[in-house]
């Protein structure tokens, strides 16, 4: 007999293309400061969070019975509020939701991408949409970006003619740069790709809250391989919750129907997305607070010394650091004072989530400490 101990992931039957890959995940540590992982840092407000009861009981009476498998209520609230915030009227049957944007991307792949198909984004960008093509059988091709993180349109258009990809992910603000995308940007790609397939192209919005910029929503009118996906982790301050959803033509929808699994979403889920809805103004607000903090930390970070990457999101990218093993070894000397944040895997370059203002003062201490140390 097998001991357990002496059997790993790669012993198993395991698809090849899965073979020594590590999960997707950021350190859970134990710190004062957690600046990591992109989270709104301000609790959900008490009158929420009795509303969530509320729904939630009224929901529980109900749950030997399956949900409503279409989210009805859930997808004409979305649909509100996108309509509202996204300068662009949607209705309910534009909208799709789901556990996280993740499975909306997931749910994605598996309709449009797959076995023999192919999808590209352009890297450094968010590592989920690699890990979830692979994880749905469809090849990744990583495409180009210039120094300054922004897209290289003319190098973006041709990889897209020579690799003809299925599906193009194109994140706007983009995780882990901040950097946000122009109209125009996704419009050429977009043409691009649709002349080379014609592909599903999905502009991922999951920060788009936290921009300066409007939302690029408007672009899927009359454009049908434009999907727009959005998430209510961030913004909303609920990245427990697990709900998001996207925004495209109505074929859309009903295509993605064709992977969800039966009764996806929970009574429990929908009842609690819903309750966050009905206080959208003052979750909002909450956004308002730290795109001002986000942009004191910019400068803040200048002022010590950093490079900082222009960013439109909850988060700064800043350095520069002497590559891979500088950057790491600088996210250990910021660990060490008490405070987290993400070695994002792009060389000489760091992450720092938009705290509370007492955890943004705690990181600038640390990182002007570092900056002292490296300067003696």
């Amino acid at each position: 007999m097998t001991s357990y101990d002496t059997v790993g992931i790669d012993d198993l039957p395991i698809r090849d293309e899965l073979r020594g890959k590590s999960p997707y995940g950021a350190p859970q540590l134990d710190v004062p400061v957690q600046l990591n992982t992109n989270e709104n840092p301000y609790p959900l407000p008490e009158p929420l969070v009795r509303r969530i009861a509320e729904r939630v009981a009224e929901a529980a009476r109900g749950l030997n019975r399956y949900p409503d498998r279409d989210a009805i209520e859930l997808r004409t609230e979305l649909a509100r509020y996108l309509t509202r915030t996204g300068k662009h009227p949607v209705a309910l049957r534009n909208v799709w939701a789901a556990n996280g944007s993740n499975e909306v991307l997931q749910q994605l792949l598996q309709t449009f991408g797959g076995p023999g198909r192919t999808a590209m984004g352009f890297e450094p960008s968010y590592s989920m949409h690699a890990l979830i093509a692979r994880g749905t059988g469809t090849g990744w091709i990583s495409g180009p970006r210039n120094d300054d993180f922004t897209i290289d349109v003319e190098a973006a258009e041709r990889a897209i003619a020579e690799h003809r990809p299925d599906v193009v992910f194109i994140t706007s603000p983009n995780n882990p740069t901040g950097t946000a995308v122009e109209a125009e940007t996704v419009l050429a790609l977009h043409e691009a790709a649709q002349a080379a397939k014609p592909s599903l192209v999905v502009i991922d919005e999951a920060y788009v809250e936290f921009s300066h910029r409007d939302s690029l929503l408007p672009l899927i009118e009359g454009r049908p391989n434009l999907v727009v996906s959005r998430t209510m982790s961030k913004a909303f301050g609920a990245a427990g919750l697990r709900l998001g959803y996207l925004a495209a033509h109505p074929a859309v929808v009903d295509a993605v129907q064709l992977v969800r699994l039966p009764y996806h979403l929970s009574a429990v889920t929908q009842a609690t997305a819903l309750a966050a809805l009905e206080h959208t103004d003052t979750l909002l607000g909450y956004v308002e607070q730290l795109k001002a903090e986000r942009d004191r930390l910019v400068s803040e970070l200048r002022a010590i010394g950093y490079e900082v990457t222009e960013s439109d999101a909850n988060f700064v990218q800043f350095g520069h650091f002497d590559g891979a093993e500088g950057s790491h070894a600088a996210w250990q000397k910021i660990l060490d004072r008490g405070v987290l944040v993400r070695d994002n895997g792009v060389p000489g370059w760091l992450r720092v989530t938009a705290g509370t203002p007492e955890e943004n003062d705690a990181f600038l201490d640390a990182v002007r400490a570092l900056k002292k140390e490296q300067s003696s």
